[in-house]
């Protein structure tokens, strides 16, 4: 009995290696080409940028008079910067000989351990990024004035240690929020940078679905 045409057009479109349907199966694997390198084009743009930023950032706290923020920044946008290389370098592994399917279900595995990974680094960096921004105007060289304006002229009563004791639980407090909320604000950097493309991937792999149910 001869194969339905919706049976050949699956067949086609499946298997890389048959006549048929060599059409849709070029534009998807191109389609699938064209999106993985643009990802993998703006993963090395934004690693560049987070190299850069995080000298700027050392450079200029120096002359700001906050060292000890610019140190912190530079220590942990560097940390950031070597776990992402590391999975870049994994992207690498992703089979581009697969079909079109299979090369964007790879990728697509690889890009969600990228920013499961990238999700619990951020509950870590971002309340670091807060605490060493509080640091670094704590001890800053600036004007010690400008920390006793902050606190008040009845700060003195609230010392424990030689330690603003509302001061400190009140930045822990915001810290804890931070930590808390770290998922969703990545997420939310996430999606101002790679929104468009994560939009077109799953695109892509809904359409490709489609045609093979």
């Amino acid at each position: 009995m001869e194969q339905s045409i919706e049976s050949i057009w699956k067949t086609g479109f499946i298997d890389k290696g048959a006549l048929i349907a060599p059409k849709v199966n070029n534009l998807y694997e191109r389609k699938s080409t064209h999106l993985i390198d643009n990802f993998n084009r703006m993963f090395k743009i934004n690693l560049n940028a987070i190299f850069i930023m995080s000298l700027v950032v050392l450079i200029g706290s120096y002359f700001v008079k906050i060292p000890v923020m610019g140190v912190g920044y530079f220590l942990l946008l560097n940390v950031i910067l070597l776990v992402n290389r590391k999975l870049v370098k994994d992207l690498k592994k992703v089979d581009k000989n697969e079909n079109s399917y299979g090369y964007l279900k790879s990728f697509n595995t690889w890009l969600t351990h990228q920013i499961d990974v990238n999700i619990k680094l951020a509950r870590v960096y971002y309340p670091l990024f807060y605490l060493f921004m509080v640091l670094g105007f704590w001890f800053s060289t600036v004007d010690a004035s400008i920390i006793e304006n902050v606190l008040g002229e009845t700060h003195i009563i609230y010392y424990a240690y030689g330690i603003p004791v509302y001061w400190v639980v009140g930045n822990g407090v915001i810290m804890i929020l931070i930590r808390l909320f770290a998922k969703r604000l990545y997420k939310l950097d996430a999606n101002l940078v790679y929104g468009r493309m994560f939009k077109k991937l799953k695109e892509i792999v809904s359409d490709i679905e489609e045609l093979r149910a």
